[in-house]
């Protein structure tokens, strides 16, 4: 009696698909260090993910990281001083080390739970449908994913129905930008009235928005490749099942291991 696989390898719902690919763990890593959090978003992890995204903004936002780090780049280390509350660094430092390094430790183990579950190829429901909403393997271009997320962040996750990391960076980049007065200092820019464009931003949220903007498209691109590679993997193992003889042997040859 064949027993049940013991891993999946992806897992399509209505909010999206959730799959186990092969990850680079050093960027995983530095996804975490340039903003804790981003590195569990990318490997699926939300709650944890959210989680570390809140404490980086919470607590960046009453130590004045971005100020200090400002004032820092301009030469004004004084002002730098000035500004940085040290009464929350002691709690800034422990949980930044501890995202690096649970990122990388988790990509390690999910490309080995990847490994395992190629082996073990469990079947995939390729096609979900609701009453509000419908799901389903098919291709899209990754481009077209980078496109979207450049113009706003998070329609690339849209565009490939990641519909929790597309609510958030939409809503994140939002109200970051909202906060920063991004809009307004654009608007002044465009009209080459650079004092006034520079006196309205607020740096400590403008530092933010680079890293959201720079994860809405990396996350977009890499999805939509691997969702690609997901959809010939369900194709090729619905075809072998459903319609290759099981006494049909592959030809040797040098390129196949």
């Amino acid at each position: 009696m064949p027993q049940k696989p013991r891993r999946q390898i992806a897992f399509v719902s209505l909010l999206g698909i959730t799959q186990l690919h092969l990850r680079n763990p050093y960027i995983i890593a530095w996804w975490s260090a340039a903003f804790p959090g981003f590195g569990h978003l990318l490997l699926s992890k939300y709650f944890r993910g959210f989680m570390l995204i809140g404490w980086e903004m919470l607590i960046n936002s009453q130590m004045h990281l971005n100020e200090a780090i400002v004032y820092t780049f301009t030469g004004q280390f004084e002002r730098a001083n000035e500004v940085l509350n040290i009464r929350w660094m002691s709690l800034y430092a422990p949980v930044y080390l501890f995202s690096i390094y649970d990122s990388y430790r988790t990509a390690v183990d999910m490309n080995h739970h990847y490994l395992l579950a190629r082996r073990e190829n469990a079947p995939i429901e390729p096609f979900k449908m609701s009453g509000m909403e419908i799901n389903y393997l098919d291709k899209r271009s990754p481009w077209l994913a980078v496109v979207w997320s450049l113009l706003m962040p998070g329609m690339g996750q849209l565009y490939t129905q990641r519909i929790i990391n597309a609510f958030f960076v939409l809503g994140n980049w939002i109200l970051v930008s909202y906060w920063s007065h991004l809009l307004e200092g654009i608007h002044y820019l465009l009209y080459w009235d650079l004092s006034r464009a520079s006196s309205v931003l607020h740096m400590h949220w403008i530092l933010f928005l680079p890293s959201i903007y720079g994860f809405a498209v990396y996350d977009a691109y890499v999805n939509t490749v691997e969702y690609n590679k997901l959809f010939d993997h369900e194709q090729a193992v619905m075809l072998k099942s459903s319609y290759q003889p099981s006494q049909f042997s592959f030809p040797k040859s040098p390129l196949r291991k």
